[in-house]
Formats: C-alpha cells, structure tokens, sequence
C-alpha cells in the first residue's frame, strides 16, 4: 500500500503576484525576464507570447507569434535576448527580440529531430544548441554555423537535460529512468557513465554547479540528489510528491530546492542540511529480527511447521522484515521521506522527535504545473500549467 503524506500546516506561503491567461492550450514552458516585468511563454496552441506588464499592473502580450507546430519547450537568453524554441515536428527555430521586448527578428532554424523536441538549451560560451527529442537522441548543432555537431542516441526517448559550462558534460535524463553523463567536444561525445536509480522515467533535471549536485525528478513521484563533485557515488532520496514531479529548480543563494509535480504541489526543500543516505535493501529468506521464514522459504516452513509470511523492507535500515516486526511508522527527513513510511520496531525507538521535524514546506498551487522557472534575483517562481494558466508567486516567505 502506498504511504500516505499528511504535511503539517503552513505558516509561511508564497505570495500569488499575477495570474496569466489567455492560452488555449497547454503551456509548456515559461520563464521570467530578467530585470523586466515580463514573461516568455510557448504553448501547445502553437503561439508564442511575451507577456509585459502594464500600468494597470495587469499582463498583456506585447508579442503573438504563430509557430507552424505546437511549441513543445524553449530556452531564452537574456544577455542576446535569444529565443530557442524547440517544435512538435521535430525542429528549432531561433528568434531575437527586440529590446523593447514588441518584435521577434527570426533566425536560424535547425532541422535537430525526427520527433517532438523535449527539451532545448542555448549555450552562449560555446555558441551551442543543444536539445533532446522523442527520437531518443541528444544532438547539438552550432548556432554561429547551424550545422550539426553530432549526436547520441540514448536508450530511450530522452525527456529533458543540463550542462555544465566549466566540464562541459551533458547530463541526459530518458524514459527508462536513467541519466547518462556526456562528455561534449567541438564535433564528438565520450559516455562518461550513468545511473539509474528511479524506478520510473525521468521527468526533470537540475544543476548545481556550485555544489556540483545533479537533481533528477522522476514518473515514481521521487527525486534524486547526485553528488557528482564529490565522487562518492552518493545518492540521497527525497520523498515528498504524490503525482509525478514536472520540474525542479533551485534556489543557490539558500540552498533550497524546489520542486513541482502535476498535482499542482510545490515542495521547498532545505538542502543545507546534513543528508543521509537511504540503504540499501537487503536479502534475506527469513525475518531479520524475528527468523520467521518469508513465505518463498519452503524448507524453513516445513522444518518449523509454521506458515510464511510476506516481507517488507525497514526505510531506516534497510532489513528485511515482517509485518510484525515492522508495525509502527515514522517520517525520517533527514533521509528524505517527509511522509511516514515503514520502519522496523526497533529505528522506530530510536527516532527522536528531532529527527522527525520536517526539512520541507508543502504549498497548493491550486493549478496543474506543467514547468517552472525561477528568478533568484527576485526570488519570484512562475508556474505554467496544463490547465492553460501561468502563476507569478513571490517565494521570499518559504525561499529566504
């Protein structure tokens, strides 16, 4: 049986700033305009719009722009104001705005997939666009030349990525629930390693390079901390979604990560804590606290003429246990489950009330997030949603 999340009450929640309507579909992505009151959006209705605030103090779209496809993602950089926006069909079309933020100057258009793109990324010190798409490949193409630079096909259909200027490795995250780790040169890749810890597909990912943490949110409601600066392999669990996480951002003035799922929840976690590693489940024909056998272990059930019983896992320590042997539940934070999960009868005694105290706040968006984008400098989330809506919040109550 799933375990149920019941987040304790709030006392501090982001401030809703402005609600954006006016698409007529899905908005896939959107993000904030630096030191502009402004904001990009791209929709599954095919339009592009820059959304600029008025003397009303009301939004409204300075720019309407018709793709030939539904716009599945883009990426916007605001020291050229170089729009990268990745199509249904397969394609990238590259814009400039003007710096008045009213006109669109198109650019250079790359033929990158033969599916939907997924995800886009312009990288102004290399001059690179690099994308994913459903046709299970990564590929970057120069955007000075337009010419592809190459390609890696993955295992399966590729649904987000980052990079890292200062490595320049490329972080994949695919259907299966891998992340393969690229190292990109001018014109090939090496395949440095990857890893596979969900149990569903990857959804989305977030860089660190400070830290040098890779966040890998998940199909199986689950995010995953990567310590790729430390070398050690580690791999810390964090549980706190009910519906699959849609994107996640992260806040490096606070150490704070946030992240979103389609249910509309939005989680801050406080990432500048000590961590524990969740264990690893261990192997056993029989309970570890009790030697009951499990039901599979015929030759201890006949030797002890008792019936077997069905095995569960302690979240805290990992052993195999029985049900009776493992009655009570706890919520362990500092391992990453902020909702009670099961633990053996023993770690239930030896988790103190401390322990127990939450390592993160739970916020109702009251609208089904699709993306998220964050403005550090503001300390502002934009939210946009399947239910056609973009949502501007000040996070300065919970990311501070």
């Amino acid at each position: 049986m799933a375990a149920q999340i019941h987040p304790k009450p709030l006392t501090r929640k982001p401030i809703l700033l402005s609600k954006l309507e006016g698409s007529q579909d899905v908005v896939n992505t959107a993000v904030i305009v630096p030191k502009e009151d402004g904001v990009i959006s791209v929709s599954e209705d095919r339009t592009v719009r820059v959304w600029m605030k008025r003397d009303s103090g009301q939004f409204w779209p300075s720019i309407y722009h018709a793709m030939p496809t539904p716009c599945s993602c883009m990426s916007f950089n605001p020291e050229t104001r170089r729009l990268t926006i990745g199509l249904d069909n397969g394609t990238i079309s590259e814009f400039i705005l003007s710096e008045d933020y009213n006109k669109m100057n198109p650019g250079k258009t790359y033929l990158a997939h033969q599916g939907r793109v997924t995800m886009v990324l312009f990288i102004l010190e290399m001059e690179w666009v690099l994308s994913t798409g459903q046709d299970k490949l990564f590929t970057w193409h120069c955007s000075e030349s337009g010419e592809r630079l190459g390609s890696y096909r993955t295992s399966a259909c590729a649904s987000c990525l980052q990079f890292d200027v200062e490595t320049r490795h490329v972080f994949v995250g695919d259907h299966s629930g891998q992340v393969t780790i690229l190292k990109l040169e001018q014109d090939n890749c090496s395949l440095i390693t990857t890893f596979k810890g969900h149990t569903a597909g990857v959804t989305a990912l977030c860089w660190d390079p400070v830290q040098r943490l890779l966040f890998s949110g998940s199909s199986d409601h689950s995010i995953i901390v990567w310590d790729i600066g430390g070398r050690k392999g580690t791999a810390l669990e964090l549980q706190g979604h009910q519906d699959k996480i849609q994107s996640i951002s992260y806040a490096h003035h606070s150490r704070q990560l946030i992240s979103c799922s389609a249910d509309g929840k939005i989680v801050v976690w406080n990432m500048d804590i000590e961590r524990q590693e969740t264990p690893e489940w261990l192997d056993s024909d029989s309970c570890q606290k009790c030697d009951q056998p499990f039901f599979w272990n015929f030759k201890q059930m006949w030797d002890s003429k008792k019936i077997g019983l069905r095995q569960h896992h302690c979240r805290k320590c990992g052993k195999a246990v029985c049900g009776k042997c493992s009655s009570k539940r706890s919520s362990i934070p500092l391992m990453g489950f902020e909702f009670e999960v099961r633990v053996c009868d023993s770690c239930h005694q030896s988790i103190t009330d401390e322990e127990r105290a939450p390592t993160a706040s739970f916020h109702d968006s009251k609208h089904n997030i699709a993306n998220v984008h964050f403005d550090a400098t503001r300390v502002w989330l934009l939210t946009s949603g399947t239910d056609k809506i973009l949502k501007l919040w000040d996070m300065t109550p919970v990311v501070s």
